[in-house]
């Protein structure tokens, strides 16, 4: 279905015509006979049932003022929604993002432009080329958190903010490996911020409301409910970049969310939304970056514009996997190759060594190993556990500093 196609519902089918009197008439006193039946339940069901709705209250009658005054209380109100109160307060931090780069860009890419005779003249002209949202975390300052990939490759930012206003961004600084950015305003007057959570405690099953721009600023901070349907998950993007430890939510992401806020009932930003697995049949899979781990790279792309990642200096593979289930071997990140003056090396990891454990957290292919050293930091020690021609070791080991690519 494209963006501009909306469902129809079918025609309703063809009424029947009515048959026969007495069957009009059998029906009549059915009806009756149904009406007084129910009316009788009524007096045994009601009660009971009524209880379980939701009222703190005691039932004193089961007359019908009674009945609706009880059921309305046990329905959500605008004053006791926490959806709603989620989008009055963080609904104004979250803004619109539009990437503008040169026409010949847009075109190259395969948009479809034709200008004819005027496309030569137009090629420096800068166009958008995609729109997405943000959020901001510091109102004092002009900061503002988004996606890597919704301004990759921008030659101008614009930010669209709840008030009305368009105002041009700087790029402070972005990272492709954890799809992130920072952009900063110039303009700072009257500017909301978000509340920041916590993201390591979520467990399974915690209601979430994404906020953005699905689609554009046609539809600015749409606010959809869910839960936290996963953990942990890893998302290999397009290209040769992979998103690890990421939140799986059903609340509803569409293109445009990228980089707006993922945010807990207490009204705090736990995740920001990223992506959505988009493959025909499947519904109710987005993921977000979990903001604990993404406060440490917003940090250093604040601080100095780029980001540092730890590093172990080894090479591993997965080939190893297969023959490990044959022989019943221990699963884990098999290392196929070791830098002598890194940090693994100089700890003494070896070539066929196996990883299974870091600081005790199991990990059984080279992609739990390279989640669990992306949730530490340039410099921090850690413990690996492997196995050795059958025996299991442990060495201490200090994470060093990816190289810059």
């Amino acid at each position: 279905m494209n963006e501009n196609e909306y469902y129809v519902a079918p025609p309703e089918p063809p009424q029947r015509k009515p048959r026969l009197m007495p069957l009009v008439a059998i029906c009549l006193i059915s009806a009756l006979i149904g009406g007084v039946s129910s009316v009788s339940l009524v007096q045994y069901i009601s009660p009971e049932t009524l209880r379980t709705v939701g009222s703190t209250g005691s039932i004193q009658s089961t007359n019908n003022a009674n009945t609706v005054s009880l059921l309305a209380n046990s329905l959500p109100t605008e004053s006791n929604s926490p959806v709603v109160q989620v989008a009055k307060n963080v609904g104004p931090a979250v803004v619109g993002i539009s990437n503008y780069q040169p026409f010949s860009n847009i075109h190259s890419y395969g948009y479809g432009f034709s200008f004819g005779s005027q496309e030569n003249t137009r090629s420096s002209e800068l166009v958008e080329a995609g729109t997405g949202s943000g959020f901001i975390i510091d109102a004092k300052q002009g900061y503002i958190v988004t996606n890597y990939h919704v301004i990759e490759g921008a030659q101008k930012i614009t930010v669209s903010l709840s008030d009305g206003r368009n105002l041009e961004a700087k790029l402070v600084g972005s990272d492709a490996k954890t799809d992130l950015a920072v952009l900063k305003l110039s303009d700072t007057s009257n500017l909301t911020e978000v509340t920041l959570g916590e993201s390591s405690k979520i467990e399974v099953g915690e209601y979430v409301v994404a906020i953005g721009n699905p689609g554009g600023n046609e539809f600015a901070r749409s606010v959809t409910a869910g839960v936290i349907s996963a953990t942990n998950r890893t998302l290999a993007m397009s290209g040769e970049s992979t998103l690890y430890n990421m939140l799986q939510t059903d609340a509803a992401i569409n293109p445009g969310n990228s980089g707006g806020p993922l945010v807990n009932y207490n009204g705090q930003v736990i995740g920001i939304n990223s992506a959505k697995y988009a493959e025909s049949g499947f519904e109710g899979m987005g993921f977000a970056i979990p903001i604990t781990e993404a406060t440490t790279i917003i940090e250093q792309l604040i601080g100095t514009g780029t980001a540092k990642h730890p590093a172990l200096y080894v090479s591993v593979s997965d080939q190893y996997l297969a023959y490990a289930e044959e022989e019943k071997l221990p699963l884990g990140a098999y290392i196929y190759q070791v830098d002598p003056n890194g940090p693994a090396g100089k700890a003494g990891i070896l070539e066929k060594d196996v990883i299974t454990h870091i600081d005790g957290v199991k990990v059984e292919n080279s992609t739990e190993l390279i989640g669990e050293i992306y949730k530490h930091n340039v410099g921090d020690q850690v413990t690996l556990t492997f196995v050795r021609n059958g025996e299991v070791k442990e060495v201490k080991v200090t994470l060093g500093e990816m190289a810059a690519q």
